[in-house]
């Protein structure tokens, strides 16, 4: 017999396997809550944000329906979807692996940016502040802006990458778990944060654009991470003290000397 290619499950899909199967075998009922994302994490002795890609995960098939402020509910299988059989990347593995790439992106983009590539990024920003979020075209408009700066490197595959990983916000996962946390008032704050990134783009600050824009994608990651079920605010302390520093936002690294920027021997990559 042929032999077929192993692929290595990613966590928050070992995750949704496990609940699911505690659903099907009866240990959580139709009707019944599941125990806090906190308590989830504690016990599969992972992160919240790999917790929380799960319970979305489930929500999507419709084994799970969550209620902001009263919790994770159990929902009746009959008429779920089943588990996708192609790859779904989740949201927070996605805004990671962003903050990695774009951060990069930006602090070079500090450094060959012209005029006209500053012009693309304002008018791109300038769309985003006179449009309604969320939407279809804030998201055009957010698109516009990410793959503006990485164009400002001259690198198309640069620019296929970054449009790529932006466009996984499409998927179900993504769209599920922004359907609870974006709103006009989140898209003002990133809209200022955007600002940020490019004011330090057209000063020509590399390492400050590097920061922004990894201050942006974090910042994301933490909009995404806000507590959406039942738990105690003693609970919901304990867990933002826990996770801030590791599974959402990772610690500041140190910046290199201001001799070794303006040598440009800082962030070979």
């Amino acid at each position: 017999m042929p032999l077929e290619a192993v692929e290595a499950r990613r966590l928050y899909r070992q995750v949704a396997d496990q609940l699911r199967s505690l659903i099907d075998s009866g240990e959580y009922a139709v009707g019944s809550r599941l125990p806090t994302e906190r308590e989830l994490a504690e016990q599969l002795k992972v992160s919240r944000p790999t917790v929380r890609e799960a319970l979305i995960a489930l929500e999507v098939e419709g084994r799970l329906r969550i209620r902001v402020g009263s919790g994770i509910y159990v929902t009746d299988p009959a008429g779920a979807a089943p588990a996708p059989s192609a790859v779904i990347e989740g949201p927070f593995e996605l805004l990671r692996a962003r903050e990695f790439l774009e951060s990069a992106i930006a602090e070079q983009a500090a450094r060959v940016a012209t005029k006209d590539d500053i012009d693309r990024i304002d008018a791109a920003l300038v769309a985003m502040e006179n449009v309604d979020h969320p939407g279809e075209a804030s998201m055009v408009h957010d698109r516009a802006f990410h793959i503006a700066i990485a164009g400002c490197l001259g690198n198309a595959v640069l620019v296929r990458v970054v449009g790529e990983l932006f466009d996984q916000r499409l998927n179900p996962y993504f769209a599920q778990l922004a359907h609870y946390f974006e709103n006009p008032t989140t898209w003002r704050t990133a809209l200022s944060e955007h600002r940020a990134v490019r004011d330090a783009i057209a000063a020509r600050r590399p390492l400050t654009a590097y920061d922004a824009m990894r201050d942006h994608l974090a910042h994301s990651q933490e909009r995404f991470a806000q507590n959406f079920g039942a738990e105690t605010s003693a609970e919901a302390a304990a867990a933002r003290k826990q996770a801030a520093p590791s599974a959402v936002q990772p610690a500041k690294s140190k910046r290199p000397s201001k001799k070794q920027a303006k040598s440009g021997s800082s962030r070979r990559r």
